[in-house]
């Protein structure tokens, strides 16, 4: 696996200008965290892939949910050679960055150390469409520029408003239906990402072995066998039994599942 430590840029100069109120306080959480993360770098460049989490999770606990955080402690399980972690921590930082080449990468071959191969099912081309356009930006950059658009529409239409020149009064009008449009586009992409994120949750198997059945009782029928690694989308739960689909789209009850929910602490 490549090795490939690195702090992704920031994502917030436009938010940072409506939101220069909080600069400072946003300003000395970053000090505080900086360190720690940086230290796990030194860590993991000296072979000590141990401490190295154990930095970068204390700076987790700190408040700092990041790609770069998640990328870099997917590396250190893989190095520990810790499949679930490692595919978890990956999973989790696509979430954030699902773009990133060296990201995709270093998760196709924790996904290599998994025992189950599950073939994914085939996807149209409206639905591949789709997806290619939901994961053009990360959800955060949809949403700063839908507030952006937003604040761009109201300057436009206050010109408008205000100015008495006819041309410049034609010009303010036009623009400003063009960033509507564009505007109503990213907050209908804001909000389907938001609610495919709420009503579509994913997790990773911790369990060395489970078995999954056809229904939420031993009395069923026993389907197939899932080992740790293996991500599933959560669709119900009973009791100590859990729903779950896994990529192939076979369907099936888990009992008292070690699982971790890709959701869990993500800001």
């Amino acid at each position: 696996m490549k090795k490939y430590l690195r702090t992704y840029g920031s994502l917030l100069p436009v938010f940072v200008f409506f939101s220069m109120l909080l600069v400072p306080s946003l300003s000395s959480g970053q000090a505080s965290m900086e360190p720690l993360f940086e230290e796990g770098n030194t860590a993991y460049n000296e072979g000590d892939y141990s401490k190295a989490i154990s930095l970068y999770e204390q700076t987790l606990k700190l408040g700092q949910h990041s790609a770069a955080l998640y990328y870099n402690l997917g590396n250190a399980y893989y190095r520990l050679n810790k499949v679930a972690e490692s595919i978890y921590y990956f999973e989790k930082a696509k979430l954030l960055n699902p773009k990133d080449k060296d990201l995709q990468i270093n998760s196709a071959f924790a996904r290599n150390m998994t025992i189950d191969a599950i073939e994914f099912l085939p996807e149209s081309q409206l639905t591949q469409l789709k997806n290619r356009l939901f994961n053009s930006f990360s959800f955060y950059t949809w949403s700063i520029m839908t507030v952006v658009l937003l604040w761009i529409f109201v300057g436009l239409f206050l010109g408008y408003l205000l100015f008495k020149s006819t041309q410049l009064k034609r010009s303010f009008f036009f623009s400003s239906l063009v960033v509507l449009v564009l505007f109503s586009g990213s907050f209908l992409i804001t909000f389907s990402i938001d609610q495919q994120k709420k009503n579509t949750q994913f997790g990773i198997l911790f369990s060395n072995q489970i078995d999954i059945w056809s229904e939420p009782n031993q009395q069923g029928e026993l389907l197939f066998t899932l080992h740790e690694g293996t991500k599933v989308q959560l669709l119900d739960n009973l009791e100590e039994w859990q729903k779950i689909r896994i990529a192939n789209g076979s369907e099936g009850w888990i009992k008292n599942a070690s699982l971790r929910k890709l959701s869990d602490d993500l800001k």
